[in-house]
């Protein structure tokens, strides 16, 4: 029987992460993330045969390139602790650097409306709601089984979302002060597709240079826009160029981008001119 610093030495000797393997011990322990005090503490504590079988498991998946998320089924993002599986991407710190300028766009817009189109586990929207109880804030996705996990986490975390099935702006009738999105942004051929296995494709991929969707909500946004209304978006790391072109080619204001943790123009949005 080992001791957990002897399983953690065990997993890391098989090239995982030494992070990695502290979070997996705890998921198996039932212990939160945050407590790798307590694993610190408790490292000559002996691990049970079935704790270590079942901790030999998840490490084996993260070797096989499993993300951590969906091993532990959690992702904390934006301070809320949301749950995560297959049926969805795994929520980006980066993409939080999108939840922060919708919220400042709407400092001086008390109970304004927000859409989150491709919402997937409903990070982006739910994150909006609980920093800012009085937004209305409705949430889009093509997937049932998408939306099926992000309301699952609107009703853990009591927050109301009006979720919507549709693609895109597809039966969408309202005008929004805000509209965001993180949707696929990926190239067909992109190299960095056979890192993301594990995550559904079709919230990854968006044709031969990754602007497909991005294209259609551009061209598509004004008309549920409310005038002076922000549509935000994030894209890949070499996208923001070509996204602020294609916002001035449809008209919009404003247009600039916003770097994420890493430095890198990673959302880029802009302003409805007054009709």
């Amino acid at each position: 029987m080992l001791t957990l610093a002897q399983a953690l030495q065990k997993a890391q000797a098989q090239s995982l992460k030494r992070l990695d393997a502290q979070m997996l011990l705890m998921h198996v322990l039932g212990r939160s993330a945050h407590d790798r005090a307590w694993l610190l503490a408790h490292d000559m504590d002996r691990l049970e045969a079935p704790a270590q079988t079942r901790f030999d498991a998840c490490v084996q998946r993260r070797l096989n390139g499993e993300p951590l998320a969906y091993i532990t089924g959690h992702k904390e993002f934006f301070g809320l602790d949301l749950q995560v599986d297959a049926r969805v991407l795994v929520p980006r710190p980066d993409t939080e650097t999108l939840v922060e300028w919708a919220l400042a766009v709407l400092t001086d817009t008390p109970a304004a409306s927000v859409l989150d189109l491709g919402t997937g586990s409903g990070a982006i929207a739910l994150a909006l709601k609980a920093s800012r109880p009085d937004l209305s804030v409705s949430a889009i996705d093509f997937s049932t089984d998408a939306l099926a996990v992000a309301r699952s986490n609107a009703a853990r975390l009591q927050l109301a979302i009006d979720f919507q099935h549709g693609s895109w702006f597809v039966g969408v009738k309202n005008r929004y002060q805000v509209i965001v999105s993180n949707p696929p942004y990926v190239a067909a051929q992109d190299p960095h597709l056979a890192d993301l296995t594990h995550e559904p494709l079709q919230a990854l991929s968006a044709g031969v240079d990754g602007l497909g969707d991005l294209r259609r909500i551009i061209t598509q946004a004004p008309a549920h826009l409310e005038d002076g209304g922000w549509l935000l978006l994030e894209h890949g790391h070499d996208q923001a160029q070509d996204v602020r072109g294609l916002l001035l080619q449809a008209g919009f204001d404003d247009v600039q981008s916003r770097r994420d943790l890493s430095g890198i123009e990673r959302c880029s949005g802009a302003r409805l001119a007054l009709r």
